[in-house]
């Protein structure tokens, strides 16, 4: 049984690395311990209690996960220092080693960490709880605002699919999920505190329902009926799960944004395969003919992983000209990365990292191309943003319901409202349109 009164009056950090589920989670956390007496710390103060979520999807994360860990434990030197998060639960004992932490915790006990928490004493030697992959079952629910005008509302964790190049199911461990009911009344929660935005995330969202016996269709239904939200946003969802009713759905939706980040990782069916993805790239490339046919405005972001095993040089060439032909928005580049007990090591073929950089570099030229003739085709017009918050005295920004980044000038007032403006230009850097008020 943990008491509580250690944690009256203390001082936390937090520190998370990774993608928007991390950082949903790590907001829960912070909740939780705020609701206990722990207040974050002020610039300046040295921290009772730091907490730092780590992610492992390539070896440069794991790299910065170290160098966090480090930097923490040398700023607040008396802190006692937990990390958890997927380079916590496949490398424990090497984190456990790291100078300065405490504890670390696994994917199953992440949720529970005040459980652990018996005292903020340090003890001298890094402590380690973590269950095997294969037992990670608990679904922590989890929803996060931070800074930023949108929430993160996790729906799902873990994965069953095993492609050959990833570890995430070995990090989260199998395909879980929260109960329709229960995400909807998080929901409401949402917009009880003012929230206009939702970001559906998880790991594997299209597969929601392993752990009730319910579909991300019937999610997205019931979520579509909760008031006072007005936008939806899908985070990320695997092509074959992309069902034809889900984007018609969409497509009909006030609620559910013309916006889709659709993984393809290759445009070569031949490196699709060595990978053990479940789709062609056909099959992709029909979704986005979809999308584009019943939502043409519809930004498409899409995630490409260039320098796997076994991609020759003609298997890069099929995935650009397949990229130049599909009627998609935007690339998110990922180099492969070597991981330590995936398929993909027994593969021969090997790329040199020059010509991994080679290869991002061709598509992020290519990506700049299609985001900027996206960008252009809007100028002139006039649409709906809902603006974010942002540091006094520089401009602020906001997004298009089809996640056209929009700029204005500052103004407190604009904060979490959704204004009407005319597009102008690009800003100086091209990152965003220039807008003015209407």
């Amino acid at each position: 049984m943990t008491d509580t009164t250690v944690f009256q009056d203390k001082k936390a950090v937090y520190y998370t690395l990774g993608c928007k589920l991390n950082f949903a989670e790590t907001s829960s956390i912070g909740r939780e311990l705020k609701e206990l007496g722990v207040r974050t710390v002020r610039k300046g103060e040295k921290a009772d209690l730091c907490i730092i979520n780590t992610c492992s999807v390539t070896d440069v994360a794991d790299k910065k996960c170290r160098q966090a860990i480090r930097r923490l434990a040398k700023q607040h030197p008396d802190a006692f220092i937990v990390v958890t998060g997927c380079y916590a639960q496949l490398k424990p004992e090497s984190v456990a080693d790291i100078e300065g932490v405490d504890l670390v915790l696994g994917a199953e006990q992440k949720g529970s960490l005040i459980t652990y928490l018996n005292c903020l004493d340090k003890q001298g030697k890094g402590q380690s709880v973590v269950s095997d992959f294969r037992n990670i079952r608990t679904f922590s629910p989890s929803c996060s605002r931070g800074d930023r005008t949108r929430y993160f509302l996790k729906v799902q964790d873990g994965c069953d699919y095993f492609c050959s190049y990833c570890t995430i199911p070995f990090a989260r461990g199998r395909s879980r999920n929260g109960a329709i009911a229960d995400l909807v009344e998080q929901a409401r929660g949402v917009a009880r505190e003012g929230g206009k935005e939702i970001v559906l995330t998880g790991v594997n969202i299209g597969d929601f329902g392993k752990t009730t016996g319910e579909s991300f269709f019937d999610l997205i239904k019931a979520l579509d009926r909760v008031e006072g939200i007005e936008r939806y946003r899908i985070s990320s969802i695997e092509p074959d799960l992309l069902s034809n009713e889900i984007i018609e759905f969409v497509s009909q939706s006030e609620r559910f944004m013309p916006h889709f980040h659709i993984p393809l990782q290759s445009g070569c069916d031949e490196v699709l395969r060595l990978m053990r993805r479940r789709y062609d790239a056909g099959l992709f490339a029909s979704k986005i003919e979809m999308i584009k046919k019943t939502m043409p405005h519809a930004f498409i972001g899409v995630d490409v992983i260039v320098g796997m095993r076994g991609e020759t040089p003609e298997y890069f060439e099929q995935t650009f000209q397949f990229l130049k032909r599909v009627d998609v928005t935007q690339l998110h580049v990922f180099s492969y990365s070597e991981r330590p007990g995936t398929q993909a090591l027994k593969i021969n073929y090997k790329i040199s990292p020059e010509e991994k950089h080679e290869r991002s570099r061709r598509l992020l030229e290519l990506s700049d191309e299609k985001l900027h003739a996206f960008y252009a085709g809007y100028l002139g017009k006039e649409v709906k943003v809902l603006m974010e918050k942002a540091k006094s005295g520089v401009p602020m920004h906001g997004f298009t319901d089809n996640y056209i980044r929009v700029e204005v000038a500052h103004d407190d007032r604009l904060d979490n409202r959704i204004i009407r403006v005319r597009l102008e230009d690009f800003n100086e850097d091209r990152t965003a349109l220039k807008a003015v008020l209407l």
